[in-house]
């Protein structure tokens, strides 16, 4: 690769890089080797800006739970409006159409990038744990305006809804999983917090 050509957002095209890696080759093929070549870049540059690749994969994993906060945003706005079991299989859909299925496998393949996310992310797993704070603040402003009955543990529904959001679309051989199988997926969720 040609030295001194200035990179314009090597964070982003770093992250961009890896995002492709993983949704292509997993985790195993996720190397710091892969990432440059992948950007376009020397791989100096990486360890330029980042500590080693461990440091690099926790700013990732890190980066990619900071891409929620939009999603978040909508799904919030989105109280009150729709169906809530809509609202949530869009929500629930975008989540794992995501990178964050791949992200999960890389967070339990690689060990000391466990170690460095405890640092900053002491408990769970960072994208689901924010994907689950994201649905129970939902269900939250829903249960408040009366949408989801009173008495309800929404951080309960959420934690089940993003368990069982990640068993429907971890299970990439059989394809995406319909709109269908995830609406249904979300509405007995629901149900079963409504017991």
């Amino acid at each position: 690769m040609p030295t001194g050509v200035a990179l314009r957002d090597v964070r982003r095209q770093l992250f961009g890089a890896a995002d492709r890696i993983l949704l292509r080759s997993g985790p195993s093929g996720l190397t710091s080797r892969a990432v440059t070549t992948e950007a376009g870049c020397a791989k100096g540059v990486l360890h330029r800006h980042f500590e080693d690749f461990d440091a690099f994969l926790a700013d990732y994993v890190l980066d990619r739970v900071e891409r929620l906060a939009p999603e978040a945003a909508a799904l919030r706005e989105a109280a009150g409006t729709g169906t809530v079991a809509g609202n949530l299989t869009t929500a629930v859909t975008a989540v794992f159409e995501s990178v964050a299925v791949a992200v999960v496998a890389l967070i339990t393949f690689r060990d000391e990038l466990r170690a460095r996310l405890r640092h900053t992310w002491p408990a769970g797993v960072p994208v689901l744990t924010e994907a689950a704070r994201m649905i129970g603040d939902y269900l939250a402003a829903e249960r408040a305006l009366g949408r989801v009955p009173a008495g309800t543990d929404v951080d309960v529904l959420a934690a089940m809804m993003i368990g069982t959001g990640h068993l429907l679309f971890a299970d990439r051989t059989g394809g995406r999983p319909t709109e269908e199988a995830v609406h249904r997926m979300v509405s007995t969720v629901l149900s079963s917090g409504a017991a």
